[in-house]
């Protein structure tokens, strides 16, 4: 679970970036003041430098999309996706015309 310390640093970073506005340090520090919110003071400094070189909206298009890639090499490309999810929808249709063929039908 994630502390406080870490919720805040998080929710200043979405504001900043909701706002079209880069996120710093100061920047974050400054909405934890406002808010009003004691810190551990490490925090924004360490939001702020993984931030720095990351787009924050690719991470929350991303986010929960299976985690990091692996150690050894890039993940699975994304062009394959596709094409695997056509090929269960294509016996996903074969298995309903399967059962419309048997005349089994769910109100018969």
């Amino acid at each position: 679970m994630a502390s406080v310390s870490e919720l805040v640093c998080i929710y200043s970073a979405l504001i900043l970036h909701d706002n079209e506005v880069t996120v710093t340090e100061d920047k974050i520090c400054a909405l934890i003041k406002a808010a009003g919110v004691n810190v551990e003071p490490f925090w924004p400094g360490l939001f702020a430098k993984a931030l720095a070189k990351v787009n924050p909206a690719s991470l929350i298009c991303n986010a929960g999309a299976g985690g990091a890639a692996p150690a050894g090499g890039p993940g699975p490309s994304t062009a394959a996706a596709p094409a695997e999810e056509k090929k269960a929808d294509a016996k996903k249709e074969e298995s309903e015309e399967s059962d419309d063929d048997r005349d089994f039908g769910l109100f018969d």
